[in-house]
């Protein structure tokens, strides 16, 4: 918007500058050739009435000034007598369709050489008149004028308006980004404001500044963005009181039910209190999940660089003892790039990789391997977690970020259907991406892209 204004300011000015600068430059470009024409053409008729005198006094005085002339002027003169022949010792013109006319149809040419502006010459050939009879010729006179001089005036009138042009247009742009510039603030702060809620922040807010108009659209969208904010904060808050009420009752009833288990001896009784137990275990990792996911909804703390070999060794040595009953491998597998630092609030790491492998075991045949690999590029770190499960489907890896959405497979018969919606919400506060791929030779690949953090200076 600020380049488009830019424009069209400069544009403004360039049509002002043409309608008012092109047709003066025009017009003294036509007056020096009116000035220049009029004046060749006078010295010309002068020398023409010393010509038609026809006594020698007058030749000697013609010589005399067409000398004086070719001396002060960029111009020569050229004499011809009604019978062709030079006179007063002047150059001798040659025989051409001007004389003739001169000569014969007593009439007066000028030809500037050139239907553009001009050629090189200026040549005007007039008649002389005898002086005791008009109606008789007796010769003609010929001025040949170098437009060189003339040549280097134009240039000067139209450089000259060239460069002031250019000065103009020059400050006009430099204006035109300071007013466009100051235009656009309001509007560039409301765009701000607009990013920032696009990125989650709630609390941003846009100065009101400007004209009336924008003025109004500022109140409004700190009104509605204070609203929602109010809004999204209330239902956090519920979630969050709601998941942490609802574990002690859960707590209470599991315990009951253990105690029913423990105190019959029919087994009738004892497979259906096991139904509900394994029902309220499963309530249970939901309301946990709500709870862990209203905390990463709520306002993240800022990121930090942190090293991230470092958390994933830690949570590999909380994994493997539970891995090793089963046999599963959980592995390191190839590190590109040294060890980097990513940006991430404090930790979220450490919950994306619990929920990423606690998926991973639960999927893993017997025997089977987790790997993680580590690659570092110069604005990004790519973290990937490979099992050796059945993986998902097309369709199914498109709704698996999904809240409550759980899959056909072995995590969707106990899970929650909130560990990969509050990795993705981890990771996208941190101003990273998740994403779901196949993991080669089968099996899930969750492949994270985490904001690489410049290296810390050594001390």
């Amino acid at each position: 918007m600020i380049r488009q204004l830019i424009v069209s300011y400069v544009l403004l000015v360039a049509v002002a500058l043409a309608a008012f600068t092109v047709p003066v430059a025009f017009t003294l470009t036509a007056q020096l050739r009116g000035d220049t024409e009029e004046s060749v053409e006078r010295e010309a008729t002068t020398m023409a009435l010393l010509l038609g005198e026809g006594d020698a006094s007058s030749r000697q005085a013609l010589a005399r000034m067409a000398g004086a002339y070719s001396d002060d002027t960029p111009g020569t003169v050229q004499v011809v007598g009604s019978t062709g022949a030079a006179v007063a010792s002047l150059p001798l013109p040659a025989d051409d369709a001007a004389i003739r006319r001169a000569l014969d149809q007593r009439k007066p040419t000028v030809d500037w050489g050139s239907s553009f502006v001009w050629g090189k010459h200026l040549v005007v050939t007039v008649p002389a008149r005898a002086a005791d009879d008009k109606d008789r010729v007796v010769g003609a006179v010929r001025i040949q004028y170098l437009t060189s001089d003339l040549s280097k005036r134009l240039w000067s009138i139209w450089g000259f308006r060239a460069v002031l042009a250019v000065g103009v247009l020059a400050v006009a742009a430099f204006i035109g980004a300071f007013v466009a510039r100051r235009l656009t603030r309001p509007l560039r702060q409301l765009n701000d404001m607009a990013t920032r809620f696009s990125d989650g922040d709630l609390t941003a807010r846009s100065p009101v500044e400007g004209p009336h108009e924008t003025q109004q659209l500022a109140r409004t969208l700190n009104s509605a963005g204070e609203r929602l904010d109010s809004l999204v904060a209330a239902q956090r808050i519920f979630v969050a009181d709601a998941s942490h009420q609802l574990r002690t009752p859960l707590t209470a009833l599991r315990l009951s039910l253990d105690n029913i288990a423990d105190g019959t001896d029919d087994e009738f009784v004892r497979e259906d209190v096991e139904q509900a137990t394994s029902e309220v275990v499963r309530m249970s990792r939901l309301v946990n999940g709500l709870l862990v996911l209203a905390r990463a909804e709520a306002k993240v703390s800022a990121a930090e660089p942190l090293p991230l070999l470092d958390v994933i060794e830690e949570r590999f040595s909380v994994w493997r003892p539970a891995a090793d009953e089963r046999g599963v491998t959980i592995a390191l597998g190839g590190v590109a790039g040294g060890r980097p630092l990513v940006l991430a609030s404090p930790g979220h790491l450490d919950q994306v990789l619990d929920n990423v492998l606690s998926n991973a075991l639960e999927v893993s045949p017997d025997g089977g391997t987790i790997t993680v690999e580590v690659s570092s590029h110069p604005d990004e770190v790519l973290l990937s977690v490979l099992d050796q499960g059945p993986g998902m489907s097309d369709a199914e890896k498109s709704r698996a970020f999904d809240r409550f959405w759980r899959g056909q497979g072995l995590t969707g018969r106990s899970g929650s259907g909130l560990g990969l919606a509050i990795v993705k919400q981890l990771v996208t506060d941190d101003g990273g991406t998740v994403a779901l791929r196949d993991a080669p030779g089968g099996g899930l690949c969750v492949r994270f892209s985490l904001r690489r953090a410049a290296p810390r200076s050594g001390g």
